[in-house]
């Protein structure tokens, strides 16, 4: 009972360290697997390990008995996986360029072929374990990469192509090394070393099982959540049971079928339009693979014997390490990017910056103590080889991006784009005139429709929920300096300036004034937006009423000041912006409190077209 108690409790402790400190979740998780497994032999009373993942009958102590925990990890690497599937939209490989197609496939060859080659040579591993451990290294998970980006703001050509390709490569690289572990079980039990009819239908089989199933289960699951076949309440565990079903089935119809069957639905799933709720499933998802991986990796990693860390010991496994850090992944980026847009000091942070992930080490421990229960030679190896290469490269890129970064130059050091909470009609006229005269908006709701609207203006929106950490996460978010609040509650508007203010307002976070503020000109905060007299009712109504911004010159303190007490004055009038003759806006605020005016500026206001007599 305290062993199970405490993988959760350490589990959750290091998830919330990992968000602490801003690191991947898997350094911490490794790091106390460890620490409770192999390292605990050196100072335990008995010289055993504190936690003791697979049950020693010799000993009599261990938490899973026989090949039980072989199947908790198959059954938890496919929900993360499946979850993991649900992520991946179609559209999000609309317009992301050469570089990351070429990055997912060609360089994504590089390396699986390189690493097999030298690994082969080197280690002297049979080819097949050399291709496994390959295909388990080609990912670059967005789990490692998000929390790196959200730490080091990068240009966005550069965080887009390492966010893109994280996500995209997932699912490749976990596809190929299922699809190469196949290989492997179809080849020995085909009772000889080549590849032969028997090996090759095996191959078959579980290709066309997984993809059929999978398909197959995604547009009943469809059909049972449209149709309300499923009351509310059960909608989050009749889909986990549904996935596990499905798990069970695959692997009964096609023996280890299972992974790639899993993958299939979870792609389908989260690519259907008309699927009711699917952000509801996909937070609960997300909430029980944060609970997996914590779970997971602290068993896997306490599984590791002190004898499996020896191996590593060996300076050709070290060199295995450099050779795809320091060997592999530049030449596999500068490949892949050679025709891009890229400078050469992108490319090279791009190489420097290619953390393994969740997938890697989940799927390297299935497929390892698996091969090593069937006594593959060379299998011993797979395990602690990827544990290698995923801790050194989180820990590599955790501690030292933001100082390459630096050194070449490929920060955001300008954050002057303007984040806008709230998507309503006032907010998109206002946007949409900033986007149209260069200056870099986004919109976030939690209303899809206001989030369509915005994206057919042509404006980047996204549906997000501000009381969730979907903003931080939003690694497109890097680059915004000012926060505007303007949704109808005034709740909600607070709220968002005090989580979001250190995040997105460092030039400046605003909110519109309540109706108590906007009747007790007292109370007038000094980060209320525009004017101190129109809360979000009056700057709906001025934007339905009058949906267009008019422009006014002026050339003075005086004349300034004199439009501002006229337009409060004026009902349907709301004063916005000041821009000045070099282009650069300043939001005007309910204090109404703007820089000296040098030279002939222009005030932007919304509403009732203000009259004013020409001299």
């Amino acid at each position: 009972m305290v062993e199970l108690g405490s993988i959760i409790v350490l589990g959750i402790l290091a998830q919330w360290i990992a968000w602490k400190l801003k690191v991947p979740a898997i350094l911490p998780l490794i790091l106390i697997g460890l620490a409770v497994g192999p390292f605990s032999t050196f100072y335990t009373e008995s010289g055993a390990k504190w936690l003791e993942p697979i049950w020693n009958q010799s000993t009599e102590s261990g938490l899973f008995p026989g090949g039980n925990l072989f199947y908790f990890v198959e059954l938890a690497i496919g929900i993360i996986l499946f979850e993991g599937g649900l992520t991946l939209k179609r559209n999000e490989i609309k317009g992301i360029g050469p570089a990351i197609f070429n990055l997912v496939t060609l360089g994504a060859l590089v390396t699986f072929f390189g690493a097999a080659i030298f690994t082969h040579y080197v280690l002297t591993l049979p080819w097949t374990m050399s291709f496994l451990f390959a295909g388990l290294i080609i990912v670059t998970g967005p789990t490692v990469i998000a929390p790196i980006l959200r730490n080091v703001p990068l240009k966005k050509d550069v965080a887009n192509v390492l966010k893109w390709e994280g996500i995209l490569i997932d699912p490749i690289g976990a596809l190929t090394a299922v699809l190469v572990f196949e290989f492997i079980i179809s080849l020995g039990s085909s009772g000889g070393d080549h590849f032969t009819q028997h090996a090759f239908i095996q191959f078959l089989q579980i290709a066309l099982v997984g993809c059929s199933l999978g398909f197959f289960a995604a547009h009943v699951l469809r059909i049972f959540i449209q149709r309300h076949w499923v009351p509310h309440y059960l909608l989050n565990v009749f889909t986990l049971a549904m996935v596990l079903a499905t798990f069970v089935g695959s692997a009964i119809i096609v023996h280890d079928s299972s992974l790639l069957t899993i993958v299939v639905m979870g792609l389908l799933l989260g690519n259907m339009d008309d699927v009711p709720h699917i952000k509801e499933i996909l937070y609960f998802k997300e909430s029980l693979s944060v609970l997996l991986i914590s779970v997971l990796f602290i068993l896997l990693s306490a599984n590791i014997d002190m004898k499996d860390l020896h191996l590593l010991l060996d300076w050709r496994c070290l060199a295995v390490f450099g050779f795809v850090v320091f060997v592999l992944r530049p030449i596999s980026v500068f490949l892949s990017t050679r025709t891009s847009e890229l400078t050469t000091n992108d490319k090279l942070f791009i190489s420097w910056v290619g953390p393994r992930g969740i997938v890697a080490a989940g799927i390297a421990s299935l497929f390892g103590l698996k091969l090593v229960k069937l006594g593959y030679a060379g299998a011993e190896y797979i395990t602690p080889l990827v544990f290698m290469i995923v801790l050194g490269t989180v820990v590599l890129n955790a501690t030292t991006a933001k100082l390459i970064a630096g050194l070449l130059g490929v920060s955001n050091t300008v954050t002057n784009g303007i984040l806008f909470v709230g998507a309503n009609k006032a907010a998109r006229i206002l946007a949409k005139y900033l986007s149209d005269n260069g200056r870099e908006v986004a919109l976030v709701d939690s209303n899809a429709s206001n989030i369509d609207k915005s994206t057919a203006l042509g404006l980047r929106a996204y549906e997000a929920n501000v009381y969730k950490d979907d903003l931080k996460d939003n690694m497109d978010l890097n680059n915004m300096g000012y926060l505007l609040a303007l949704t109808g509650s005034s709740d909600v508007n607070k709220h968002v300036v005090n989580k979001f203010k250190d995040t997105f307002g460092e030039n400046g976070a605003y909110r519109l004034v309540s109706v108590d503020e906007m009747n007790d000109p007292n109370n007038n905060p000094s980060n209320g937006l525009f004017s101190n007299t129109d809360d979000y009712i009056n700057f709906s109504e001025v934007a339905r009423d009058y949906p267009k911004l008019h422009e006014l010159s002026v050339d003075s303190q005086e004349v300034l000041g004199e439009y501002l007490n006229k337009m409060q004055a004026q009902e349907s009038t709301i004063p916005l912006l000041l821009k000045d003759e070099n282009g650069v806006f300043q939001i005007i605020t309910s204090k109404f409190d703007v820089p000296a005016i040098s030279n002939t500026s222009t005030l932007i206001y919304m509403g009732k077209e203000l009259k004013v007599e020409s001299e």
